[in-house]
């Protein structure tokens, strides 16, 4: 039931980041409130069934615990609202079908409530969007058109994590310059139209899109598109020779498709790319020399395809994340990677490369320097306009080895530092100079030809939890120096040429004997192999009472009865046959007990003094 404008007047009430508990209070009969917000609090209440103030124009209440049902009952005297947020809270939106709201909203934040499973209809009365999200909202139903042709103003679009299928339609409209578009984890499919190329921030992945053409390729510059996922959809195309146009471009994520071919020279003409993600695909052939013209890359990822020749000697001195696991490249390794300075993570694994390992190490800034001491690291990459009126960013994610599975790390998460060279063809010794990098968390140098000793310096490393020499030809004895890397929580020694004792006394014992197995004439704890002279300790090693057998205690029992015996009966045996010694025997006896009897009682006096004293001391 309607209660109509009364006369409280209060107008602003932000109760907002507090920690308030229980249900949203019954505000209807403030009639002049214009702003409600009880967001982020612990509200774990439901939305009573009353009317929200009628001049209500900005109503928050989301990140909270709110739970059943808000219906369009709860608008029905308001007529001024433009801002409503509920996201993140268990609440239903139940509106009539044929609802059309007496308000213009301008933003719409409703993600991680239950919309669908119809797409919500009542939108396409607000003719005044600049921001919508409705992500995670369980909807399942084709896009209608209506939807596409009024987002010529939005700003803001996100209608990502739903269940949202079709084909979207080649319509001529044209995004706000600065628009940020969300569709990811949905289920659009065919071509991707050519309106999408006006937004700023596109992320299309994990859809089934199949093509690209329609977007990238055309005559225009298109000067608005700083980031483009596509990641995770199903483009199974050589991947079109038309990147020219996309002068803005910072990002670049085509992972996770089955793109073939070579990598297209034009792609060297987008020397604003910050992140290149090309992983887990099937393209072919040498890298192009264009791409040295990329020079503000930060991340470079092309692993997981079939890309052969040498590795690229014009990377990027700003490269901070370099992978290039999987592949077919060969030759030894470029010193021009000595120049990568910045450099955090560093893959190579499993391809045909061959040679030494560098000495110049030392020269990579990023992993020489205390994880707690330096600010290094990489970041989220951000977008701003020309003009200042546009800020955005994007999560950079990788995909490594660690600790001996695929993980995926994104952002600060990826201050673990990691090198990545197992798999490959190099040889030679471990260079001292490994030492150097102190904020090294994790180091894979297995299945190679590595020989010589490992070098005691690798003990510097002290911020090390993964360490991998496995499968290589390393000789000599294990660095002592290894117990001193406290953090190490997985570590893998088998199969080389090492010999000798492991290092007693250290958490080197606590590893499985698989870490050191392989190792002929390696020795100690953990492994069941004892180290030379161990037999020869526990045989000097002096016997106790409860470790002598009993065959050995056999000769002390007799000597002990026999003397017992013989002085037995050498008295009593003698008293026995004799009265004389007999008396002499007694009298003896007396005396003995006499004299005691005396001493105690002479001295009982000096024993009495002597004790009252000492309880006079100490009282």
């Amino acid at each position: 039931m309607s209660v109509g404008c009364v006369k409280y007047s209060l107008q602003e009430l932000d109760l907002s980041r507090n920690q308030i508990i229980g249900t949203v209070p019954d505000m209807s009969g403030f009639s002049s409130l214009e702003t409600f917000d009880l967001a982020y609090n612990l509200l774990n209440g439901t939305v009573n069934n009353y009317t929200f103030p009628c001049k209500l124009e900005s109503l928050r209440l989301e990140f909270n615990n709110l739970h059943g049902v808000v219906t369009d009952s709860h608008f029905v005297n308001v007529s001024m609202l433009t801002l409503l947020s509920l996201s993140s809270n268990s609440l239903t939106l139940k509106f009539s079908e044929n609802w059309v709201p007496p308000f213009q909203l301008r933003v719409v934040f409703l993600s991680s409530l239950i919309i669908g499973p119809s797409f919500p209809k009542w939108l396409e009365s607000q003719k005044q969007l600049i921001s919508l999200d409705i992500s995670n909202a369980e909807i399942s139903d084709v896009v209608p058109v209506w939807f596409w042709t009024q987002t010529t103003n939005i700003e803001i679009m996100n209608i990502s994590y739903n269940n949202l299928f079709g084909t979207i339609p080649n319509l001529p409209i044209r995004f706000q310059p600065y628009c940020q578009v969300f569709l990811d984890s949905n289920q659009f499919e065919g071509s991707i139209p050519p309106f999408f190329r006006s937004a700023a921030l596109l992320r299309l992945s994990k859809n089934k899109f199949s093509e690209i053409r329609l977007l990238l390729c055309t005559n225009a510059t298109i000067d608005n598109l700083l980031l483009l996922d596509l990641s995770n959809n199903q483009l199974s195309t050589q991947l079109p020779d038309c990147w020219s146009h996309l002068k803005a471009l910072i990002f670049l994520d085509l992972s996770d498709n089955t793109l073939y071919g070579e990598v297209p020279s034009s792609m060297g003409s987008l020397s604003k790319l910050k992140g290149l993600i090309l992983r887990h695909n099937r393209l072919t052939g040498k890298l192009p020399i264009s791409l040295k013209n990329c020079t503000n890359l930060i991340m470079l990822d092309l692993g997981d395809n079939r890309l052969s020749g040498p590795i690229p000697y014009w990377l990027g001195q700003q490269l901070q994340m370099l992978s290039l696991r999987k592949n077919r490249f060969y030759g030894s390794l470029s010193q021009s990677l000595c120049y990568l300075t910045n450099i955090q993570l560093l893959d190579l694994s499993e391809n045909n490369i061959s040679g030494q390992l560098f000495k110049c190490l030392k020269d990579f800034f990023a992993m020489s320097q205390n994880v707690s001491k330096t600010s290094t690291r990489v970041s989220r990459l951000l977008f701003a306009s020309v003009g200042g009126t546009y800020a955005g960013s994007f999560d950079l994610i990788a995909l490594f080895m660690w600790k001996g599975e695929e993980r995926l790390f994104k952002n600060n998460q990826l201050i673990l530092r990691s090198i990545d060279l197992s798999s490959n063809q190099l040889k030679g010794v471990l260079p001292e100079e490994i030492g150097d990098l102190i904020g090294l968390v994790s180091l894979n140098l297995s299945s190679n030809n590595f020989t010589g000793e490992i070098t005691s310096k690798i003990g510097r490393l002290t911020s090390l939890e993964f360490l991998d020499l496995s499968r290589n030809h390393f000789s000599g004895s294990i660095p002592p120096s290894l117990a001193q890397i406290y953090r190490l929580s997985m570590l893998n020694l088998s199969d080389n040429n090492l010999s000798g004792r492991i290092p007693m006394g250290t958490q080197l014992q606590g590893f499985d004997a698989s870490s050191y197995e392989g190792n002929v004439n390696l020795c100690g704890k953990p492994l069941d192999k004892k180290c030379p002279g161990d037999e020869e300790v526990a045989h000097q090693k002096p016997e106790t009472h409860e470790e002598s057998s009993e065959e050995d205690k056999k000769p002390l029992y007799l000597s002990v009865a026999l003397g017992f015996i013989t002085g037995f009966w050498g008295l009593w045996g003698s008293l026995s046959l004799s009265r004389h010694w007999r008396h002499k025997y007694v009298l003896f006896l007396n005396n003995i007990i006499d004299t005691i009897y005396v001493f105690i009682v002479l001295n009982a006096t000096k024993f009495q003094v002597w004790l009252r004293g000492l309880q006079e001391k100490f009282v």
